[in-house]
């Protein structure tokens, strides 16, 4: 079992190197495929100086968004399966092994991680966590699901079922628009409790309100008119 991890990085010379070395890190034989959407801090500048057979690197050459950065990751990986890690520290890819248990022992197709299901968090912002609630309940009336955190960027699938959906999401709208592509598609999704150590925006968090209003539009979107 071979492991992808796509990771998407736009400015993020601040944690790139750090997770980097946690991804690799991990006790698992696994590619690492990022995707540079870019960055103009230098985050670029380092990535093409990298020289280590387990990772390869891509570069957008004009800033397109998540979602583009992601698709992109997904088309490169060879793994049998896939996994979504960011560019920052919020997320430990320690939980890889968490997630990929519920696919090894064949009850899923699909594992989200969540960050309200009982794991450690940082205290982080009411608004945002607030906001992510909201998407996910809305998200579940269109998909008939009950997950708790369809934001979480911890999303991890069995390689063909992801690489034969077609994505069209450029930016943030990536995680409603999968959510409502593996529930049509009827995949077995479980959830995973996953730690999180959110930064706010002083420390580059980059998604913010319109993000979420067109989180609402993908939602309806992708249920109804794709």
């Amino acid at each position: 079992m071979k492991l992808s991890v796509v990771m998407p990085a736009y400015n993020e010379i601040k944690t790139i190197e750090e997770i980097i070395r946690r991804v690799l890190a991990v006790e698992l034989e696994k590619e690492l495929i990022i995707v540079d959407d870019s960055s103009t801090d230098g985050t670029r500048e380092f990535l093409s100086k990298l020289d280590d057979a387990r990772i390869r690197v891509f570069f957008h050459e004009k800033n397109t968004g998540k979602g583009a950065a992601v698709r992109w990751g997904i088309a490169e990986a060879t793994g049998d399966v896939i996994v979504i890690q960011d560019a920052d520290l919020e997320y430990d890819p320690e939980e890889y092994h968490n997630l990929l248990a519920p696919i090894l022992d064949g009850r899923a197709d699909v594992v989200y991680g969540s960050r309200f299901k009982g794991s450690s968090i940082r205290v982080h912002l009411f608004w945002h966590s607030l906001g992510n609630r909201i998407l996910t309940l809305f998200s579940n009336m269109f998909t008939n699901l009950n997950l708790t955190d369809m934001e979480v960027c911890y999303k991890m699938f069995k390689a063909p079922i992801i690489k034969n959906i077609r994505l069209r999401s450029n930016r943030f709208g990536f995680e409603p628009e999968v959510t409502a592509k593996v529930a049509r598609l009827r995949c077995h999704i479980c959830e995973i409790p996953v730690s999180y150590a959110g930064r706010d925006y002083s420390e580059g968090k980059k998604i913010g309100w319109k993000d979420a209003v067109s989180a609402f539009y993908s939602i309806i979107r992708f249920h109804f008119f794709d």
